[in-house]
């Protein structure tokens, strides 16, 4: 073998390396003597995906803008249909009050003025004493009225309430010019009874419950449940019988004598409004002030009612061409709701109630 098959052989000539030296050595020939084309492609390749993020980047940008005014016309358009359902609702309730204006003058023929008494007797509800008063002195003041009806179907409700209205019925059944008549519909029992007894004449549908005379206050004794669930109780009164009705505190022997004789007087004040408004006409049944309640065809028989009839019967009865005229004062529904609502908020909010914890009321 000749020196220059010697000196070319890179086997033989050159320093002696070891294993790890020479794969790093191949290592390096290796990445060095590829084409200087594939490093420009690999740079083009890289730009080029740098170019489609950014396009992608720039895509999902645009659809998020897209997708946020989309949403915020939809939020437009929908505030803007609410506030044209709201002007709307003002335009019907101010039509509706001229129309109910319009036909509130008063007939020039003779009619029957009613004036309804519909559900509990409170003075949050339809049935309040300042509205059915003021039905009442609507349909008292109109001359062609023949006669006031008291359309009854409620199961009574506050004392005060039933007294302001029974103590103006009476005022007005005093002067004598036209007959104050009661009719009960479904029920006319407790509070509503107590109305009652204060017209001329009572009539009642057979079927209809009368009575009920009798006070009632309802409530809880929760002091044991406290004391197993591990509450502790805080209340903060001045007056050793300030929080005796505290359903989580024990009433004492005289707290309870005591409140029993709330309850005595208010039933004598009722007992003694029926005995004023039907007088003799009350038959001598201990029962009558029990508490207990009767159908329309036994109230007959007890002097609690004077007859069976209808309010179409009645307006039949005394016009020769029945005719009603409703006297009852229209309902806001606006102030039905904000009543409703401030009612539902305050027992959310354990604000006490304005209610009279004493009931003429069936239970």
């Amino acid at each position: 073998m000749s020196d220059d098959n010697h000196h070319d052989d890179k086997w033989t000539q050159g320093p002696q390396l070891s294993p790890e030296e020479a794969q790093r050595q191949r290592d390096s020939q290796a990445r060095g003597s590829g084409p200087s084309a594939q490093a420009g492609e690999d740079a083009e390749t890289l730009r080029e995906r740098q170019r489609l993020a950014q396009l992608e980047m720039m895509g999902r940008w645009i659809d998020g803008v897209l997708v946020e005014q989309r949403r915020s016309r939809r939020w437009k358009l929908f505030f803007r249909f609410f506030f044209a359902a709201l002007i709307l609702a003002s335009l019907a309730i101010a039509a509706y009050g001229l129309f109910a204006a319009s036909r509130s003058s008063v007939p020039t023929v003779p009619h029957l003025g009613v004036v309804s008494i519909e559900g509990p007797i409170d003075s949050e509800s339809p049935a309040n004493a300042e509205r059915i008063i003021e039905g009442l002195e609507r349909a008292w003041k109109s001359k062609t009225t023949e006669a006031v009806v008291l359309h009854i179907n409620s199961p009574g409700g506050s004392p005060v309430q039933s007294q302001r209205i029974y103590q103006e019925i009476m005022r007005l059944r005093d002067t004598g010019d036209k007959p104050i008549i009661a009719v009960i519909e479904d029920i006319g029992a407790s509070g509503g009874y107590y109305i009652a007894a204060a017209a001329d004449e009572i009539v009642a549908a057979p079927s209809s419950l009368v009575g009920s005379i009798g006070v009632v206050s309802a409530g809880f004794g929760l002091e044991e449940a406290i004391d197993r669930l591990g509450v502790e109780r805080r209340v903060f009164a001045s007056g050793d019988n300030k929080a005796f009705l505290d359903p989580f505190s024990e009433i004492a022997p005289q707290q309870r004598a005591f409140w029993q004789e709330v309850l005595d007087t208010t039933h004598r004040q009722f007992i003694e409004a029926v005995k004023a408004g039907r007088g003799e006409r009350l038959a001598n049944d201990e029962r009558l002030f029990s508490g207990l309640i009767w159908t329309g065809e036994q109230a007959v028989d007890l002097g609690l009612v004077d007859s069976l009839n209808s309010l179409d019967g009645v307006a039949r009865e005394r016009l020769e061409e029945p005719r009603l005229r409703d006297y009852t004062p229209p309902l806001d529904p606006f102030e039905r709701l904000t009543r409703r609502f401030g009612r539902v908020a305050a027992e959310w909010m354990g604000i006490p109630s304005s209610q009279s914890p004493l009931r003429y009321q069936v239970y």
